[in-house]
């Protein structure tokens, strides 16, 4: 058999059973659960390549530990797809880089450490029972490094991160070969049309009946915005109004810092959010500034590097040496002229940052959008999702992220 590839055509097919707005990972997520289900699919993508917007700014990683049992449903099926990818997508020896490094959340007050306490006693209600809650001493006891400071944490083993380009890639060239997939429907096929901007989405008496881009017309009565930031702006083609908010987020790349223990896990100031882990011989680091304001959706989106700096300078009130002081000899050793770069995108965040899964507007119009930063780890269980509303294999009435469902306030989730 020959080695599989991504199918790319320079022009849509005339028609398809679905087609799919945006060619970053949950587009390509959606493309391989909608081949698998049997379907003819098209994705557009208005970029060049693949998942090169929004995907590779993310730091790739994954985690239970949340606020509310659906997205922990939706992360755990993600992840024992991750688990098993070559097999459950016919790619022999298709490697992910997956480590299951941990996530560490770090407690400076009693405040945050009783909401940690709270957070897990519920998570424990849900059947997620593998998270740790640490003092201060035994989380100093396994991670030296860490501050004397921090009062104490939660922690799950089994969370961790892995290669996005390398997951986006694996489900475009599963969907581009249904053949393989070792569950899948006859008949399914998927083809990834780039240069492809959605010009508009046509509608006639109540329903989708097709698309026109950059690159040609193309009949399909099924149509799935998966646009990321954008999703508002093309959803409004077919006359829809959506809730989003695109918030930029940024991204500190750290290729080669000796300093950072190679084993530690995903490290993350309750109190801030600011948080890194290790990757290459370095790290990645970030901050989810809360009061970040939204704005239209970018490409590219913008770097500000005084932004690193409130990462770096351990004078910031969101430092990474409040939990972890070597981050202080990073500083006085030279980190502002170190060997860095920035990169960004934007989390497309909903009103209770929970995704938009399922139909709205016109008959034949989905949704997978509005995964708020957790794209990633939430992406596969929710493309399975989407595509099972849009098959008639899921019902609308069950499914708690449809998109006309009534939000709700979160306390927990700060990243």
């Amino acid at each position: 058999m020959p080695e599989p590839t991504v199918r790319f055509a320079d022009a849509p097919p005339a028609t398809a059973d679905v087609a799919i707005i945006g060619g970053g990972i949950i587009g390509c997520a959606t493309a391989f659960f909608a081949a698998r289900a049997g379907l003819s699919v098209v994705v557009l993508e208005r970029r060049a390549a693949l998942g090169t917007l929004t995907t590779p700014a993310s730091t790739g990683a994954f985690r239970l530990q949340f606020d509310n049992p659906e997205e922990i449903a939706a992360v755990r099926e993600g992840v024992e797809l991750f688990d098993a990818f070559a097999e459950r997508t016919g790619l022999e020896g298709w490697d992910l880089g997956l480590r299951h490094g941990g996530y560490l959340f770090c407690s400076l007050t009693d405040a945050t450490l009783e909401r940690s306490h709270r957070l897990v006693a519920r998570q424990r209600e849900w059947g997620l029972t593998d998270v740790e809650l640490l003092s201060g001493d035994e989380v100093r006891a396994r991670w030296p490094w860490i501050s004397s400071d921090v009062r104490g944490a939660r922690y799950r083993a089994a969370d961790g991160w892995l290669d996005v380009k390398r997951l986006t890639a694996g489900y475009a060239t599963a969907a581009s070969n249904p053949g393989r997939i070792p569950d899948a429907t006859a008949g399914g096929s998927a083809t990834f049309v780039t240069h492809a901007g959605v010009n508009a989405i046509h509608v006639e008496g109540g329903r989708v009946h097709g698309l026109a881009t950059t690159r040609g017309e193309i009949s399909a009565e099924r149509v799935v915005v998966a646009a990321g930031p954008f999703a508002a702006h093309v959803a409004a083609l077919a006359g829809v109004e959506l809730q989003l908010r695109p918030t930029r987020r940024q991204k500190l790349v750290l290729p080669d810092l000796p300093q950072v223990p190679a084993d530690a896990p995903m490290t993350i100031d309750e109190e801030t959010a600011a948080h890194w882990r290790p990757a290459m011989r370095g790290c990645l680091a970030l901050f989810t500034d809360a009061d970040a304001p939204p704005s239209e959706p970018h490409d590219p989106v913008p770097i500000d590097h005084d932004w690193a700096f409130g990462l770096l300078d351990p004078r910031s009130d969101h430092a990474l040496a409040r939990i972890a002081p070597f981050w202080r000899e990073v500083w006085a050793g030279g980190a502002p002229s170190a060997h860095w770069f920035l990169q960004a995108g934007q989390y497309e965040y909903t009103p209770d940052r929970r995704p938009y899964l399922g139909a709205i507007g016109p008959d034949g119009l989905f949704l997978n959008a509005g995964y708020s930063g957790h794209g990633i780890m939430a992406g596969a269980g929710g493309s399975r999702l989407a595509v099972d509303l849009l098959t008639g294999a899921a019902s609308a009435e069950v499914n708690a992220f449809r998109p006309d469902r009534t939000f709700d306030s979160r306390e927990h989730d700060i990243l």
